[in-house]
């Protein structure tokens, strides 16, 4: 029996459903009064699931659990409120964290890109680096604090994988609203406008719409989390993006193209309340995950962009 936290979100979903596909029984965790996720519950509605207030008090009396896939967080990157990361991201967490330990029960948990800041100290999923990371907001702060958190616990489930999600893409998504990827709102853009407006950049190294990103397809998301487990890879951090850094511009026109539309893009202001909280440049250092012999190709921008405008949102379909 496996259970998915965030089932109902866009990775977990995914996710969930690859592990339906391979035959698992699923437990699936979240708070399932929240409107507009529906969707993404259909191909699962044969699963039971648990509302994430009462699942401490369920895990109690629960047995033959094979592995928990803690996908579940609050990921509003404009959030201040602390103290709503702090429950969910951190507390929560760490309850989960210490059940598996207790129960010697496998743990994938879900980090962040955004717990490296500006970049300052690089990219790498070197453990080393945790405790010195600046992350630029309250969610990228409860993701790293989680994460220190854990390497500080002489006591640890029989396999733990942290995963630090780059700039994740692809169907799902569609309840995010304003953090959904720049996949989503171009698509839906050049669809009602024929054009895509992009964030005008603040920082005089980077051109507009130049600035970088590593994205990466949820496809292939799913594709590690599933590896790390079933091939019993070493404990630890992991970076989990393609290790190749693209622009908005690359991501925009990727778009454009699998419409065969002409690319038309302008620039916007980028709205005051993230602006100093941008990331200019990310990029995944992937040696980790590479020497624990991950070898599968990963999507190209162009290849991912593709396949989810075609099959997904031109066809207004779910993963």
């Amino acid at each position: 029996m496996v259970i998915v936290t965030g089932a109902a979100g866009f990775i977990g979903s995914c996710l969930a459903k690859a592990l339906l596909a391979n035959g698992h029984e699923l437990i699936l965790v979240d708070d399932f009064t929240v409107e507009g996720k529906t969707l993404n519950l259909l191909a699962l509605s044969d699963c039971l699931k648990v509302e994430r207030s009462e699942f401490f008090e369920w895990l109690e009396v629960a047995e033959g659990i094979d592995v928990i896939y803690h996908i579940g967080a609050r990921t509003d990157t404009s959030e201040m409120d602390v103290s709503i990361f702090d429950e969910l991201n951190l507390d929560f967490s760490k309850r989960i964290w210490s059940y598996c330990t207790d129960e010697h029960i496998p743990l994938v948990y879900a980090s962040s890109a955004a717990t490296y800041g500006s970049g300052e100290l690089g990219y790498s999923d070197d453990h080393q680096l945790v405790s010195d990371l600046k992350p630029l907001n309250p969610y990228g702060e409860s993701k790293n604090d989680f994460d220190k958190w854990v390497l500080f616990q002489t006591d640890q489930p029989p396999q733990w994988y942290g995963l630090k999600f780059f700039n994740v893409y692809g169907p799902n998504e569609y309840h995010k609203g304003r953090m959904a990827s720049v996949v989503f709102h171009t698509f839906h853009q050049v669809q009602s406008t024929g054009m895509m407006k992009l964030f005008r950049s603040h920082n005089e190294k980077y051109r507009d719409g130049e600035q970088l990103r590593d994205f990466v397809y949820v496809k292939d998301v799913v594709s590690v989390i599933q590896f790390l487990i079933s091939n019993e890879a070493s404990n630890g951090i992991y970076n989990l993006g393609t290790g190749q850094a693209r622009t908005f511009v690359d991501l925009a026109t990727a778009v454009f193209n699998s419409l065969e539309s002409q690319p038309a893009i302008e620039f916007i202001d980028t709205p005051i309340d993230i602006r100093d909280k941008y990331q200019y440049f990310t990029q995944a250092n992937m040696s980790k995950l590479h020497a624990e012999g991950y070898d599968k190709p990963f999507f190209s921008l162009e290849q991912g962009v593709e396949d989810y405008v075609k099959n997904y949102l031109g066809v207004d379909q779910n993963y």
